[in-house]
């Protein structure tokens, strides 16, 4: 005599979105965009392609909500940073020192996700890091044209290559303190701006 045991229906597996783009997150800063399968996303967020396509769409879907999540949670905070009540210079060189601290802060995910991932192979991915490093360079623009317009664009250029060079450096392991050197080096070519 044989017994069937009865099966009991099992709950769909739930998981957590906002918990899977910040583990999505971690995946695109440490490896960048181009190198993140589909595979390697539901593998870490625990779920099969089908359900990751029903909650994301797709890999673009995911990465531009983590562009999102970064700009958000992780990026350099520059409505802080930039304030009118303080002098310029002094405002832009604690941009680049907190552009040192953030892109070293984490050894497996050093620089900066959108600075990076304007490097993309895939066109969609590079075109949606280039809107947030865009506007990103328009709110340091725009704060120095406030009070310096004729040095704005030369002066934003600077910092956008200063702080691209910072996250490049920290993706080849430039410790936390000799980014800082960097930063405050570069700091001082604000000292023209009065």
């Amino acid at each position: 005599m044989t017994t069937k045991l009865a099966r009991t229906p099992g709950r769909p597996r739930r998981f957590d979105p906002e918990a899977a783009i910040a583990t999505a997150q971690r995946l695109f800063h440490a490896r960048g965009y181009d190198a993140v399968s589909i595979a390697d996303l539901t593998e870490a967020i625990g779920i099969k392609p089908p359900s990751f396509y029903a909650a994301f769409g797709s890999k673009m879907g995911l990465y531009a909500r983590v562009l999102e999540r970064y700009a958000c949670t992780g990026a350099i905070p520059l409505q802080a940073l930039l304030r009118a009540d303080r002098p310029v210079a002094e405002c832009l060189s604690q941009v680049l020192e907190e552009a040192a601290r953030l892109y070293a802060a984490d050894l497996d995910a050093a620089g900066c996700l959108v600075v990076e991932g304007t490097h993309c192979d895939d066109a969609s991915a590079r075109e949606a890091a280039c809107e947030f490093h865009s506007a990103a360079e328009k709110v340091i623009h725009n704060y120095i044209a406030q009070r310096h317009p004729q040095d704005a664009r030369q002066f934003t250029d600077y910092m956008g290559t200063v702080m691209a060079g910072l996250s490049a450096k920290s993706r080849a392991g430039y410790d936390p303190e000799r980014l800082l050197e960097i930063a405050r080096l570069a700091g001082r070519a604000f000292m023209a701006l009065k």
